[in-house]
Parts: structure tokens; C-alpha cells; sequence
């Protein structure tokens, strides 16, 4: 795999490339302590035959602790296409859906795009999505006071940009409970940003680690039917989310068809197909057409297996609906800023 020359964007890798092993680590005694002691996968994809880029992702593998979870770190990178305005991208997302009900799912995005012209800017990204919103209060406020800690005199903007990203207008209600969202971000000193991105990531993992161990300890693999139900309910909140809200899956999505199933790693094992269906009358067109093509893109079951080749499909849905309704991506979730990622990569 072959990375960008540019220095900035080589420092910006292997600082996402610590984030992740730092995490996996962490993931893996988790499973050791409380699941069957199976390590996360490793699997790598490439861009272009490895020619700009690709990444390695890890993937959870122990289905007695975990529902899905990956941890996925790229770089894509155009130093031999002149005419090309983006120089790279390097980023780790990471999307951890416990099997638990009673342990809340976590979002982090950390990535550095740069520019050929010399501009560039990062993206920090976290929050917490519990799946029983009634006990979920001490796990907020033990998130928030995280994310106020590690985030210092940024705070104030991540959260309001958060909660603007994160709200579902079609529902009236937010995906998760803590958000954190700095977009376009750069103090003019790349080092000191960087130091920030690596230990913003590294207090968010320390304390979903805690939030997750702490849940674990007390409610071991017990759950019930009702509990399990809502969980699935909220798996099916987040697909619609990140499958017709999120800028990053869908600029993603419409950049390069190389790494579908990383990208769809977001999404939890098993889905409420009815109740997604349910809600297409609650979006604007052409939205609510993007909705039916999800729909259909699952098993007809009313709870929905989401396996390798219902990704795929998934990913193709979201890939035709934004190429037959380009300015439909105004539509979607924003922080204060847009970022032209997708013109980026023209």
C-alpha cells in the first residue's frame, strides 16, 4: 500500500494508526475478561491495487461481548493524479455495537485531510449511543465530563456542532446521547493539533472502556426479551442515521466501491425492517425513495439479518440514490460546516 509523501499526512497516520492499536488492545482485554476470548480480526482493503492508498481495519470476532464492532484506519492518497485538489486523507472510524443491550454502543472519527495546496484541516468526531435511553444518564454524564476534559476551550463548539450533526429531523429526536463534533478544525499548528487529536482519541477510549467494563461487571450477559427489543429498535434508528443522514458513510460510499463492507461496519447485525419501512413517510423527497431502496435492500423479515451481501446491497442503494439525486446532499446532517469532501476527490 503505497502512502502520501506529504509529511503532515504521514505524521496524521500513524497517529490514527496508534488510536487504533491503542484501542484494540483494549478491546481485546475486554473480550479476554468478559466474551470468549477472541481477538479482533484484522483485514486490510486497497485503493487502486494498493496504488492510492487503502487501510486495515479490525474487526470484533467475539459475538458473546460484541454485536458488531470494527476499527478501521485509512489513507487515501493522490500524489501522481495532478489535476486531483485532495493530497490525502488518513482517518480512523470506529463504530463498537456491544451484544449486551444494557452496554451502550460508541462512535469515534478522527481523520486529517490535506490538501495540495498546502491547506488542511482535521475532524473529531465521538458519541455515545446507549440502546435503553431510561438508564443512560450516568453513562452521559460520565461521557460528557470526558469529552469537557479532553476537549478543553474546544467544547463548547464540539457540542453544538454535535448536536446539530446528530438530530434526526424526520423523527424529532437525536442518535445518541453525548456529541462531539469539531469539523474544519486547524490552529495553524499542525503538531499541537495532532497531540490534541491523539489524546481526544485516546480519553475516549479510556472512557467508553470504562463505561463499557463497569456495565459488564454489573449486568454480565443478562437481558430481557423487552430489553433486546429495544436494542434492535435502536440498531435500526442508527442504520437510518448513517444511511440517510451521515456525510462520511455517503461521501465514502460515492468516492471509490473498494471498501463497501468497512464502510458499512456501522452498521449492527440485525435490523427492525417494518419499523424502518415505518418511517419513510416521515422524510422529504426524494429521501422517502431512499428509504424504500434500503427497505429493500434487506431480507423480507421483519427482523432483518444484516450480513456481507445485505451491506453490499446496501451500499449500492445509498450509491444509486445520490447519483440519481445529487443535490439531495444538501439534505444531509452538518456541523457548522460542509465540507466539499466528495468535490475533493474529482
Amino acid at each position: 500500500m503505497i502512502l502520501s509523501k506529504n509529511q503532515n499526512a504521514q505524521d496524521a497516520y500513524v497517529t490514527v494508526i496508534q488510536i487504533q492499536k491503542y484501542f484494540v488492545e483494549k478491546l481485546n482485554v475486554v473480550s479476554k475478561e468478559y466474551g470468549n476470548d477472541k481477538n479482533f480480526e484484522e483485514v486490510t482493503w486497497l485503493r487502486d491495487e494498493g496504488e492510492h492508498g487503502g487501510g486495515t481495519r479490525f474487526e470484533a470476532r467475539d459475538d458473546k461481548v460484541f454485536n458488531r464492532g470494527s476499527v478501521n484506519v485509512s489513507q487515501v492518497q493522490y500524489d501522481n493524479i495532478e489535476n486531483k485538489k485532495l493530497g490525502s486523507a488518513s482517518a480512523i472510524s470506529t463504530i463498537i455495537h456491544p451484544h449486551n443491550p444494557h452496554v451502550p454502543s460508541m462512535h469515534m472519527h478522527i481523520s486529517w485531510t490535506q490538501m495540495k495546496n498546502g491547506n488542511g484541516y482535521w475532524r473529531l468526531m465521538a458519541d455515545l449511543n446507549p440502546s435503553l435511553l431510561g438508564e443512560s444518564n450516568e453513562d452521559k454524564q460520565r461521557f460528557d465530563e470526558m469529552l469537557k476534559e479532553s476537549s478543553g476551550k474546544y467544547y463548547d463548539e464540539g457540542i453544538r456542532q454535535g448536536d446539530k450533526y446528530f438530530y434526526i429531523p424526520a423523527l424529532n429526536r437525536h442518535r445518541g446521547v453525548s456529541h462531539f463534533y469539531l469539523e474544519g478544525f486547524n490552529s495553524d499548528d499542525f503538531n499541537a493539533d495532532k497531540d490534541f487529536a491523539y489524546s481526544f482519541g485516546t480519553a475516549v477510549i479510556d472512557r467508553y472502556i470504562e463505561i463499557i467494563t463497569n456495565k459488564l461487571r454489573s449486568y454480565g450477559h443478562t437481558y430481557t426479551k423487552e430489553e433486546r427489543a429495544e436494542q434492535l429498535e435502536y440498531h435500526t434508528l442508527y442504520l437510518f442515521q448513517v444511511l440517510t443522514l451521515d456525510r462520511g458513510t455517503t461521501s465514502g460510499l460515492l468516492i471509490h466501491n473498494q471498501n463497501d463492507v468497512g464502510i458499512m461496519g456501522s452498521i449492527p447485525s440485525h435490523v427492525n425492517r417494518d419499523l424502518l419501512k415505518s418511517w419513510k413517510d416521515n422524510v422529504k423527497s426524494p429521501q422517502d425513495e431512499l428509504v424504500g431502496d434500503l427497505v429493500d435492500s434487506l431480507s423480507n423479515t421483519t427482523i432483518a439479518l444484516v450480513d456481507v451481501d445485505t451491506k453490499l446491497n446496501l451500499a449500492q442503494a445509498v450509491r444509486d440514490h445520490y447519483t440519481k439525486y445529487p443535490n439531495a446532499l444538501a439534505m444531509q446532517a452538518s456541523g457548522n460546516t460542509t465540507p466539499p469532501t466528495v468535490d475533493n476527490h474529482k
